[in-house]
């Protein structure tokens, strides 16, 4: 466990990285910052691998904000284009 992890961390890292519309609304509507969730990620720690989501494999990870807040972030890697997606993200206790 934790390939699928490394492939979405390694793409953010070199900046092959998308937010989607739910994802982006979703930050707008938790005041959150696109970069606190793309820091976050190298020292995030993973959940759980779906290599067998469609419509592309998904990784779900509990990141910390710059305040020491925990998130439940979900990330896709679209392996035809070496990219990660942010799908959306959530509080843990909101």
């Amino acid at each position: 466990m934790g390939e699928l992890f490394e492939k979405v961390r390694r793409a953010v890292r070199e900046n092959r990285y998308l937010f989607s519309d739910h994802a982006d609304n979703a930050l707008r509507d938790r005041a959150l910052v696109h970069w606190y969730i793309l820091q976050g990620l190298d020292r995030g720690k993973l959940l759980i691998e779906r290599p067998k989501a469609r419509p592309n494999p998904v990784v779900e990870v509990e990141q910390l904000l710059p305040d020491g807040t925990s998130v439940k972030a979900v990330w896709a890697y679209l392996p035809d284009l070496d990219f990660a997606k942010l799908v959306t993200v959530h509080f843990f206790d909101r």
